[in-house]
């Protein structure tokens, strides 16, 4: 489903153009903080256009990931996924993955859901990063695609910055509050393929796109094609209700992850998602067989703190009347234990 960029939606539309300027003004950055603070206060999640990913990149983007996944399962099957959670990595085949919303208590975690995810997907750092170094198809299977994504990767930290930039003068912080913790760069790129699935087993729960969950980190910034699917936990509805979030062109959707919230005191809201491919026109079905959901490609850039570094409550979220809900955490750690729940 596509919509036009200014008809009506659940979730704000939110201008970046003022904040592309290397000479920005900060009563720019106030009232694109402003807008961003209470988009993810309210929803969680905020359409941003004109955000400096440029559309000839992000549709190249596209291509090479159609490309990864239209290689044969064997060449695929070279770039596996390490059997340890937090080594977020490589290649997952379908049904690998089961993301969904865990409950942490003192005992560790329990799984709320057992359907496997009908996803495949395959994970990108940083070429700098030391601890998860990249496993990428070798140069001649897919010659140019390991350096189109260490651009891209750069790209999106670009924006990244601008984002962390207006959540801080939104909440009333200094301008690099944010940036200062996101100076490593460890972030993580996601090529995500939703192969066609029966509607109807979709719509009984037997098999799943990927079922309802929070990110786990600080922000999410996603690129999903024309197909969309994704829907987001009613803001205004009843808890559980969901209402999509669909393709919006010249846009990035972005939400915030567990860890910005849990850093904010829960102040930002950190909202459950899903993903629903729509069905297939019902002219293109063939007589006797069964209605199937369209082919899906998303791009999700996860933003994620330094590793070395600790957070505690933000300034300004806590105090006398309002105490600190969570204890400080480790970035790492905090992201190895939520990775090694997935797998």
């Amino acid at each position: 489903m596509t919509v036009a960029a200014d008809e009506p939606l659940d979730i704000p539309i939110i201008d970046f153009a003022p904040l592309l300027s290397d000479e920005s003004r900060p009563e720019q950055y106030a009232s694109a903080g402003k807008q961003v603070y209470e988009a993810f206060k309210n929803v969680g999640f905020a359409y941003i256009k004109n955000h400096g990913v440029p559309q000839e990149v992000v549709d190249e983007a596209f291509e090479w990931s159609r490309k990864f996944f239209a290689l044969p399962q064997s060449e695929k099957d070279k770039v596996p996924h390490p059997p340890e959670g937090w080594y977020h990595r490589g290649y997952s085949g379908v049904g690998r993955e089961k993301v969904s919303q865990n409950v942490f208590d003192a005992e560790g975690i329990a799984r709320e859901r057992s359907v496997p995810d009908c996803k495949e997907s395959f994970e990108i750092g940083g070429e700098h990063e030391e601890r998860l170094r990249n496993i990428m198809p070798a140069e001649h299977v897919l010659p140019g695609f390991r350096a189109f994504f260490a651009l891209f990767f750069d790209t999106c930290y670009a924006l990244e910055l601008r984002l962390l930039r207006a959540i801080a003068v939104g909440m009333g912080l200094d301008e690099a509050y944010f940036v200062d913790y996101h100076r490593a760069r460890s972030n993580q790129i996601r090529l995500l393929h939703y192969p066609p699935v029966e509607e109807a087993l979709l719509a009984e729960g037997k098999v799943d796109c990927i079922g309802a969950h929070t990110d786990f980190g600080t922000l999410t910034m996603l690129f999903q094609d024309e197909v969309g699917g994704l829907e987001v936990e009613s803001a205004r509805g009843p808890k559980g209700a969901f209402t999509p979030a669909p393709f919006v062109p010249g846009t990035v959707v972005v939400n915030i992850g567990d860890f910005l919230m849990r850093w904010s005191n829960d102040e930002l809201k950190s909202t459950l998602h899903h993903v629903r491919t729509p069905p297939v026109d019902e002219r293109d079905v063939e007589p006797g067989r069964p209605r199937m959901t369209r082919e899906r490609y998303s791009i999700p850039y996860f933003v994620a703190a330094d590793g070395h570094r600790t957070i505690d409550c933000v300034p300004g979220c806590w105090g006398p009347d309002r105490p600190k809900k969570y204890e400080p955490i480790n970035a790492t750690e905090y992201m190895d234990m939520r990775l090694n729940a997935t797998y």
